[in-house]
C-alpha cells in the first residue's frame, strides 16, 4: 500500500469513527491547550493540519477571537462536525491528502494536532518542507502529536506496519523526539523547542520559519 493508498484508508478510518471522536480525544485536551497556549501573541492567518472535528479551535479563538482560519482533513465527516461548532462559519475547511492540497502561504501559524503520526521520515519531511513553505518569514509551526519512547519503539510500529499490509491506515508509526527534531532541521525550521505534555506520550514541537 502506497502513500496515496494509505491516506485512503485513513479518510474510511476515521469517517467511521467521527461519532466517538470527541470522547477518545478528551484526555488529550490538554496537549491541545498546550498547543495553543504555544502561539504567540499577535496570530491572524492560521492553517490547522488534520483538525478533525476541531477540539483545539475552541482554544484557539478563545486566545485569538479574530483569527481567520483554514483547516484541513482527510475526513469529510470530521469536517462536517467542524462545521457545526460555534466557531465553524469562521473556519475555511478543505477536505483533501496533505501531501497533494495546496496550503497557500503566508500563515503566521501551522498547527496540527494527534495527526502527523502515521507518516515515514522520508514523507514527514517533505511535508514540513512544505509547511515551511507554507508559512510567513517568521512564522510559527507547533504540533502536538504521540511520540515513540525510543528508537526501538520507532523500529517496532514500521515493522508492524510492513508486517500488517491490510492494517496499515491505523497503525501509528510515531517518531522518538530526536528524530522528529532532526527532521525539522533538516526541513529549515529553527528555534526548535519540544516540551513533553504531563502524564501523556505527548508532546509539543515549535519551529519557526527564519524571519
Amino acid at each position: 500500500m502506497d502513500l496515496k493508498q494509505r491516506v485512503q484508508s485513513m479518510h474510511d478510518f476515521f469517517n467511521e469513527r467521527v461519532d466517538g471522536y470527541d470522547e477518545k480525544h478528551a484526555p488529550l485536551m490538554q496537549s491541545k491547550k498546550q498547543l495553543i497556549n504555544a502561539l504567540p501573541q499577535g496570530v491572524c492567518r492560521v492553517l490547522d493540519l488534520g483538525a478533525g472535528t476541531g477540539l483545539e479551535l475552541f482554544y484557539l479563538f478563545e486566545r485569538f477571537p479574530n483569527a481567520a482560519v483554514t483547516a484541513i482533513d482527510v475526513s469529510d465527516l470530521m469536517l462536517e462536525r467542524l462545521k457545526s461548532r460555534p466557531f465553524g462559519n469562521r473556519v475555511d475547511c478543505r477536505l483533501g491528502d496533505f501531501f497533494e492540497l495546496p496550503f497557500g502561504d503566508n500563515y503566521d501559524a501551522v498547527i496540527s494536532t494527534s495527526a502527523l503520526h502515521h507518516f515515514t521520515p522520508a514523507d514527514k519531511l517533505r511535508l514540513f518542507e512544505k509547511i515551511l513553505r507554507a508559512l510567513r518569514p517568521g512564522g510559527i509551526f507547533v504540533n502536538s502529536d504521540y511520540y515513540a519512547e525510543s528508537a526501538e519503539a520507532q523500529e517496532a510500529s514500521f515493522i508492524e506496519l510492513e508486517e500488517n499490509p491490510n492494517n496499515r491506515s491505523h497503525i501509528d508509526t510515531p517518531l522518538t523526539l530526536s528524530a522528529e527534531r532532526s527532521l525539522l532541521e533538516q526541513a529549515g525550521f529553527v528555534d526548535l523547542s519540544q516540551t513533553p505534555v504531563a502524564d501523556q506520550h505527548y508532546a509539543v514541537s515549535v519551529g519557526y520559519r527564519q524571519a
